[in-house]
């Protein structure tokens, strides 16, 4: 029998959690890094450079796990449990 952590259940869902966080953190980081470059020049426009370095940042973050969640998809293909699954997803027009 497997024993599973006390507090399993909240870190999973603390994995889950974990890329909106990080979405949110990274467009703020974005907007300090604006903000402070904007006061340090004093040219506006450098403001809007540090938002759009936090948005690409959030997307980076997303990218990241998208790939992650791809390989861990790809290790499921050699699993002896899901080894008669059989994707009918092409053609399936052509059953109607």
């Amino acid at each position: 029998m497997e024993d599973k952590p006390k507090y399993g259940k909240i870190i999973e869902g603390a994995e889950q959690l974990s890329l909106g966080i990080s979405m949110v953190v990274a467009v703020l980081i974005g907007i300090g890094i604006g903000i402070g470059l904007k006061k340090l020049f004093g040219i506006s426009w450098l403001f809007w450079i540090g938002v759009f370095i936090g948005i690409a940042a959030a997307i980076l973050n997303v990218y990241k796990a998208y790939k992650k969640q791809l390989k861990e998809l790809d290790k499921l293909k050699d699993d002896v449990r899901y080894k008669n699954y059989k994707d009918d997803s092409d053609d399936d027009d052509e059953k109607y």
